[in-house]
């Protein structure tokens, strides 16, 4: 793996990429204000050169309580400044959809706008839309049109507007453009999203002999190099199937041990079982699998309410339960699970962390359970500020369930949708998806009465925070522990058996946690696997740029955060 340090002053290739003509577009449009501010900081004022008060000593400010307060001012207008300088200031391209089918927007998120019974938005009301989102005016936001009565909100549009205090701003990040509607991969992503569906109810370690789970392997595998989940010498196999793609993913029982080992909220024994969706009948329900409803729920209009398992919690064994947990938890829920799981099975601070080898100190409000734990809800703040911005402002991307209606449309000839041939064949092919869709229509079975949330797919919320907040845990704790007596759920989800294979880490671990969230909301049919992977790479950087601001701010010796990232690379931040 390779090394790399990531200190304040170094820029990846990205931010090398900006030129000094778009600095100087940005700064026309800074009051003279700010101007004023910035120049006064980098220039006007002595400088800070960092967060030790033994330096703000060694330079005769203490004990001033206004040396101290201009310290703090220098602190934070250089930390500024550096991010601006390491921003890049240019175009952020989308995968080109709304350009090229504009006159009828049907490759792009149109949910809860009006649709006409073909399906479609009402072209106007898409362009109201991005009226709104040009603007950035709240009142033009309140003046987009409705498709139903009674109905469903647009969630958050404007967050990607918000400023932050720390961290590069949400306008500075870049994530590649998904797919094309009309690309094979788009075609795969959505041939492993039908795969999830029917999959739903089959307990993950029963992967290796379902016949279902053997089709969907075989089938992916069909998709080639532009099916991008991981493969065993190129060949998706049952094993491989659904799974993320770090480098630990493949390693030991599909879920990850945060999930089920034990954990103490302070004096507060936490049960690792959920309360899940109906098991009655063979498995929970499946949504929008006829037009009319399908059509309904795009138009916004209310849906039911989950129907519950009434007489057990239990633990996630399938992907139905997994589902139902990224469908109604709090968003960096299970991280702040897993962080109590790994303080309670005393797994040791990272070696980087300075009282971990201390004589005559501990952490607690810095460097310590503390600041760990409250930090994970700190950067999921910035991490949803910075996929907001990508969802909304850039990307506009639709969902799966909107994908596999064209899907219906183009394989039935009713609508001659650009789909690519691939995903067509396979759902006529009678040894392929067909096998499994060959009823009246070709659907995409959701796992949620309402389908997806009412704001775009690309990047995704869930995997974004999910990078951002395992990213801090990996900087805390000693990745390389090992976890002792780990365990897996029957086919019940009632009990706990032994896992008996190669060892699991503290740092794998937390991977496999963050492709389960990710990936989970795939399975439930709301986002696509790009969506997964890129996203947890966005909230990792978001995550990376938070540590970086901070790390001037303590007073303790530290040389900085050293952790492996998503990719297998080490590095100290």
């Amino acid at each position: 793996m390779k090394e790399k340090n990531l200190n304040v002053e170094n820029e990846t290739p990205q931010e090398e990429s900006l030129n000094n003509s778009s600095r100087r577009g940005f700064l026309g449009h800074l009051t003279k204000a700010a101007i004023a501010t910035a120049a006064f900081g980098a220039i006007g004022a002595k400088p800070f050169l960092g967060g030790k008060s033994s330096e703000v000593a060694a330079q005769g400010l203490l004990p001033s309580t206004l040396a101290r307060a201009t310290a703090a001012r220098d602190y934070r207008i250089n930390t500024a400044i550096n991010n601006f300088n390491k921003t890049y200031i240019g175009p952020r391209p989308n995968n080109g959809d709304e350009a090229l089918y504009g006159s009828r927007y049907f490759a792009n998120y149109t949910k809860g706008l009006p649709h006409h019974s073909n399906g479609e938005v009402d072209p106007p009301a898409y362009q109201a839309l991005l009226a709104a989102i040009n603007s950035g005016n709240s009142a033009d936001f309140e003046a987009i049109p409705r498709g139903a009565t009674p109905f469903r909100k647009q969630v958050s549009p404007q967050a990607g507007f918000a400023f932050d205090l720390e961290g590069k701003d949400a306008f500075s990040y870049i994530q590649p453009p998904p797919p094309a509607f009309a690309s094979r991969e788009i075609a795969a992503e959505i041939a492993e999203n039908y795969w999830m569906a029917l999959l739903r109810d089959v307990p993950f370690d029963n992967y290796a002999t379902n016949p279902i789970a053997i089709d969907a392997a075989a089938d992916l595998t069909l998709f080639g190099a532009d099916f991008k989940g991981p493969k065993v010498g190129g060949q998706v196999t049952p094993d491989t199937l659904f799974r993320g793609s770090t480098p630990e993913d493949l390693n030991g029982p599909w879920m990850s041990q945060f999930w089920y080992l034990d954990a103490n909220f302070g004096s507060n024994g936490i049960s690792q079982k959920i309360r899940t969706v109906s098991a009655a009948a063979g498995g929970g329900a499946e949504y929008m699998t006829d037009f009319d409803s399908w059509l309904a729920v795009q138009q916004g209009a209310p849906q039911g309410q989950d129907i519950f398992d009434t007489n057990h919690l239990r633990y996630m064994r399938n992907g139905r339960d997994l589902g139902q947990w990224v469908h109604v938890d709090v968003l960096f829920q299970g991280y702040f699970q897993a962080f109590l799981v790994m303080a309670g099975m005393g797994v040791p601070l990272d070696a980087g962390n300075p009282y971990s080898n201390s004589t005559n100190q501990t952490g607690f409000a810095t460097f310590g359970g503390p600041h760990a734990a409250t930090i994970l809800c700190e950067v999921a703040t910035r991490a949803l500020h910075a996929v907001w911005n990508q969802k909304w402002l850039v990307h506009r991307r639709l969902r799966p369930e909107v994908f596999g209606e064209r899907c219906d449309r183009a394989s039935r000839g009713i609508i001659n949708y650009p789909v690519h041939p691939d995903i067509l064949i396979s759902l006529n092919s009678g040894t392929r998806l067909g096998k499994y869709f060959n009823t009246a229509n070709k659907l995409l079975p959701m796992a949620f009465p309402e389908g997806s949330p009412l704001h775009p797919a690309y990047g995704a919320g869930h995997a974004t925070v999910a990078g951002a907040c395992t990213t801090i845990l990996k900087a805390w704790f000693d990745g390389n522990f090992v976890i002792q007596n780990p365990v897996l759920p029957d086919a019940t989800g009632q009990n706990l058996l032994p896992y008996v294979g190669p060892p699991l880490t503290v740092r794998g671990e937390l991977n496999k946690i963050a492709s389960n969230v990710a990936l989970g909301r795939n399975i439930a049919g709301v986002h696509w696997r790009s969506d997964a992977t890129e996203s947890l790479l966005l909230g990792e950087q978001v995550a990376i740029d938070i540590l970086q601001d901070q790390r001037a701010s303590y007073n303790e010796d530290f040389n900085g955060f050293t952790f492996v990232r998503f990719n297998g690379d080490t590095i100290t931040v």
